[in-house]
């Protein structure tokens, strides 16, 4: 009894409502501080991404064409998806209705898929690169990456209003009042969506992944073996080590992708049984903070990053 003296509720009806989150006010102010820096950094990063790919023509190849892709995904992201997460996390009263509670659960997917379909394409053009260079510019081209990269987003973007239109239908009643919640527990229906987009792309991706560093490593040890290059193997070599260097740091972003979703995965299958709620807190946003990394990757591994920042920064870009 002397508990529940402690326990709030969002209501005065104890047999319904949701309780209140106990969090002093410190703690309360200095998550929303952390949190609010989070989302500011990942949109600031992905602005500089995104403002460099399309501002200098000369960086309009297909592959940074998918990583400006990637960080509008990432954009979207900060900029909607952290702050919306976040509110929803931190109040455990849900006052925003429940059009509301659907569109975030809705961003939230979707910019997951976008990120994932984004990777996919990532991997399929370093496989191309790497595998079949001298039929790459003849077969990725940035007419049909466009038309890839809107293929994609056009794909996600439906099916995802699908599946939250399929999930509306079998929404169960909400443990207490005011709680934003569109299915309890794991169904078929997000089993077989989770397969669909995570379990497939994430097999493309490993599969393809793992036959580039077999073909790279293999072209290495010939290039190595040979005592002597003529000045057009010295060309080749350097074109192979770009694409290699290329198909590197991609790899890292695939990596990181994974390295934030399998913590969260792991809590979303266990129903956070074995994980602390501090703890389980944090690894739901581990997903978004790969929003925040991916620029930061670009920034350490790409020279033409580096250069068009401060050109940005500077407000040197006018000039150009």
């Amino acid at each position: 009894m002397e508990e529940n003296k402690d326990v709030q509720y969002c209501f005065q009806d104890r047999n319904s409502s949701c309780r209140k989150a106990l969090l002093s006010t410190s703690i309360y102010i200095t998550l929303y501080i952390f949190l609010s820096l989070i989302s500011a950094v990942t949109v600031f990063l992905n602005i500089l991404v995104i403002i460099s790919i399309s501002h200098f023509k000369q960086l309009h190849t297909p592959t940074n064409l998918l990583i400006l892709s990637l960080a509008v995904s990432d954009l979207l992201v900060g900029l909607i998806v952290i702050p919306v997460t976040t509110v929803a996390k931190m109040e455990s009263c849900w006052g925003f209705g429940k059009y509301f509670c659907v569109f975030q659960f809705y961003i939230s997917f979707l910019c997951t898929s976008l990120s994932l379909g984004n990777l996919v394409l990532i991997s399929i053009d370093r496989y191309v690169a790497v595998c079949d260079p001298l039929l790459y510019h003849s077969k990725i081209t940035t007419t049909r990456m466009m038309c890839c990269i809107s293929i994609t987003w056009c794909c996600c973007i439906i099916y995802r209003a699908a599946i939250i239109k399929h999930f509306l239908y079998l929404q169960v009643p909400g443990r207490c009042l005011k709680e934003c919640l569109i299915v309890e527990g794991i169904t078929w229906g997000n089993i077989i969506d989770l397969v669909i987009t995570m379990a497939v792309p994430c097999s493309i991706i490993i599969t393809l992944y793992m036959k580039i560093f077999v073909v790279a490593r293999s072209q290495a040890r010939k290039v190595f073996s040979k005592e002597a290059a003529s000045v057009s193997g010295v060309k080749t070599l350097q074109a192979k080590k770009s694409e290699k260097k290329a198909a590197k740091t991609l790899s890292i972003v695939v990596i990181n992708y994974f390295i934030c979703w399998i913590p969260f995965l792991f809590i979303f299958f266990t129903f956070s049984i074995l994980v602390d709620n501090f703890i389980s807190f944090f690894i739901s946003f581990l997903p978004l903070v790969n929003s925040l990394i991916n620029p930061i990757i670009y920034a350490f591994f790409y020279p033409w990053f580096k250069v068009t920042a401060k050109l940005i920064l500077t407000l040197k870009i006018r000039r150009l």
